[in-house]
């Protein structure tokens, strides 16, 4: 199980099926917040696909917001969570983000997520506050190049 970066409209459709999927009918953020200008292929920022056995299973993307590279819109089908998924993905995402030169990054990690960002070296760096209805903290990582 590997991550790709996604450069067909194909597979970001598919990307977009996980996180509706996940978002949109589990946590139940409203369609129109979790999809945005982003949401293209190009320069505006970086989207991944992990697939296993010929499915895709999860995504992610990757933002360069004033320097800082902002991991977004990280999801896993519930069908394959706790099995190394998330590492994958953040991994991937760490993995362009260097290819770029970018060292700082961040993400509004969902507060149930905390410990998962902690064992992947990212610290909290923000109080908790709500995105969508739901609890998030503001996660920061150094990445040595």
């Amino acid at each position: 199980m590997n991550s790709k970066r996604i450069v067909t409209e194909e597979d970001l459709q598919k990307s977009f099926d996980i996180r509706k999927a996940v978002f949109v009918e589990e946590q139940h953020v409203p369609e129109e917040d979790e999809f945005d200008e982003f949401d293209v292929l190009g320069e505006l920022c970086e989207h991944i696909l992990v697939e296993h056995n010929g499915q895709a299973i999860a995504s992610g993307r990757l933002r360069i917001v004033d320097g800082v590279g902002k991991l977004e819109r990280i999801c896993v089908l519930a069908s394959h969570r706790s099995l190394g998924v998330g590492k994958v993905i953040v991994s991937g995402l760490e993995d362009i983000a260097k290819e770029k030169g970018i060292v700082s990054l961040k993400l509004h990690g969902q507060t149930h997520a905390e410990e998962f960002y902690r064992k992947l070296e990212y610290a909290t760096t923000s109080d908790i506050f709500m995105e969508d209805g739901i609890p998030h903290i503001v996660m920061e990582k150094e990445l040595a190049l």
